[in-house]
Parts: structure tokens; C-alpha cells; sequence
């Protein structure tokens, strides 16, 4: 299948749109890079959209895992054919288009893949290790997916190597960052599928109940588990910072504005006194327009 120039653009218009409907947040920060990397971000942001749909659209829930896990399959063998340049729809060109003017390995992408199959089977999660994987799997893949897009400063190759962290691993952890925030954020909404992210031992450890949870009980035990929950995520968003100032210049901006956002979400669940069970927490728009300049400024230090 080959498409036109006009065919691949309206294809980018449409992941555009895409990513504007559905990360509203997210869609912000990208509108701060240049055209050509915002492009390439929004067909990424569809790819993922596309994966996380197989198991949490509404489609989704009146198959069978076996159905899911036939439907995984032969998404997983469509994006192999992707990297191959072998594509079906426009959407798939898209993401040749990105592969071809970023680079990228198809690791991340099938780590990602088998992050949606581990929904299939996994609805507690004991520890904080095996939550790591799969936060790892379904979000800190996207952060190894678009750091070529991002690209990294020249400044970084010739700083002393001890002071340089590892790309790869501030990438990831922003991404870990996020789907903690997501996790917290959705508490309510998953236990309605059967779903508890939140660590078993941590559940435990603040003398709070599985019990408790699925009923949406607020007492002091839920918010000491859930200002440990909080802090965590604060801490993974503080490992990505480092690897923030040695993005490129034009990528700085968006990614500070893109983290500043998004740990907003724990203010705002703090300032729900932690009821996730009956709101839902976000950043108001009067404070996305407060943080943009001072996401700048901070972009502008290394």
C-alpha cells in the first residue's frame, strides 16, 4: 500500500485529532516542538491508543481473553510488518513515515504490547517490583519510543561522563512517573473492572483492605496509603528531571511543560482529600496557563 504526500498528512491531522481528544494534557506539551516532531509525537500517541484500545475499549469488554489475546496476537504481528515498511491503513503509514525520520528499534513497542497481556491475566499486583514492569511496559516504553524525536542536546557529548545520566533511563522514568499518576488518578474507575494496581504490600503495610477499596471507603488509613502512593510518583518524576536539560533545545520547553502538568494531577488529588472513588482529579486550565512560562524559564537552565 503507498500513500501520497496529501494521504500522509491527512493521516497526521488525524492522530492530531486523536491526541487532542484523548490527552488533552499530553496534546499541550506537544503543541510547544516544532511541526515535525509534534507530527511524529501524535503518530506514536495513535500507535500506543491503538494497543491500549484491544484491552480497555468498550469493544473490548464483550470479548473473551481468548478473543483479546488473538486480537494482541495480530496486532503484534501488524507492527512487526510496520518496522518491515509492510503497512494496511494510513495510520500504520504514519508511523513508517516517524520510523523513517526517527530511528527507532521495535523493542519498546513490542515491551508495550506485552504490557496490555499482562491485563489479561494480572489484576493484583503484590509488590512494587512487579508494578514497576508493567508501569515500565505500558508507559516507560513511550518514553524509549520517542526520544530520538526529542533528540539529544550536543552539549550532552561533550560533558564530563559523570555528570551525564542515561537518556534512556530519564526517558523511562518519566514514563513510569506518568502511569503511576494514572494509576492513582483511576483507582476508582479499575476497581469497577476488577483491577487494583496498587500494591498488595503496600495495601497491607497502611493497614487498609482490599475490602475497603472495592467499597471506595476514605479513611486515615487510605490517605497515609496513599500519600506513600503520591510521594513515590513524585520521586520517579524527580529521576526524570535530570534528563530533561539534556534534551535539544526545542524539546526542553514542551517536555518540562508535559511533567509539570501531569505531577499537577497528585496536587489535585491531595486536594481531593484522596476521594478518587467519586471525582476525578485533573489540572484546571487557569493552572496550565500559569505553569507554560515558568515550564520555559526552567527549560532554559541546564
Amino acid at each position: 500500500m503507498k500513500n501520497s504526500i496529501s494521504q500522509i498528512n491527512k493521516a497526521y491531522e488525524i492522530c492530531r485529532k486523536e491526541t487532542q481528544k484523548w490527552a488533552k494534557t499530553f496534546y499541550l506539551g506537544t503543541l510547544l516542538l516544532p511541526l515535525e516532531k509534534r507530527k511524529a509525537i501524535w503518530a506514536i500517541y495513535v500507535w500506543c491508543r491503538r494497543t491500549d484500545e484491544i484491552m480497555d475499549s468498550l469493544e473490548a469488554s464483550t470479548k473473551s481473553k481468548d478473543e483479546l489475546s488473538d486480537n494482541l496476537n495480530q496486532w503484534e504481528e501488524n507492527t512487526k510488518n510496520i518496522f518491515k515498511g509492510n503497512i494496511k491503513s494510513e495510520l500504520d503509514a504514519v508511523l513508517v513515515d516517524t520510523i523513517e525520520k526517527y530511528p527507532q528499534t521495535i523493542q519498546p513497542y513490542l515491551d508495550m504490547i506485552e504490557g496490555q497481556r499482562m491485563d489479561l491475566y494480572k489484576f493484583r499486583y503484590k509488590n512494587f517490583s512487579e508494578l514497576k514492569l508493567y508501569c515500565y511496559r505500558v508507559a516507560g516504553t513511550v518514553g524509549l519510543m520517542t526520544q530520538n524525536v526529542m533528540g539529544i542536546d550536543k552539549a550532552y557529548t561533550s560533558a564530563p561522563w559523570s555528570n551525564k545520566p542515561d537518556p534512556s533511563e530519564a526517558a523511562i522514568a518519566l514514563g513510569i512517573a506518568n502511569q503511576l499518576t494514572n494509576i492513582l488518578r483511576d483507582v476508582g474507575e479499575d476497581r469497577q473492572r476488577g483491577r487494583i494496581y496498587l500494591p498488595q504490600e503496600d495495601i497491607e503495610k497502611f493497614n487498609y483492605s482490599e475490602k475497603e477499596l472495592l467499597n471506595g471507603e476514605i479513611n486515615n488509613q487510605w490517605r497515609r496509603l496513599m500519600n506513600f502512593q503520591l510521594t513515590r510518583a513524585r520521586d520517579w518524576f524527580q529521576k526524570s528531571e535530570d534528563g530533561i536539560k539534556w534534551l535539544s533545545a526545542d524539546a526542553r520547553w514542551p517536555v518540562w511543560t508535559s511533567l509539570r502538568l501531569y505531577r499537577g494531577i497528585l496536587d489535585s488529588i491531595e486536594r481531593l482529600d484522596y476521594d478518587v472513588f467519586n471525582n476525578r482529579a485533573f489540572v484546571k486550565n487557569s493552572v496550565k496557563a500559569f505553569e507554560l512560562p515558568i515550564s520555559f524559564l526552567i527549560s532554559r537552565i541546564r
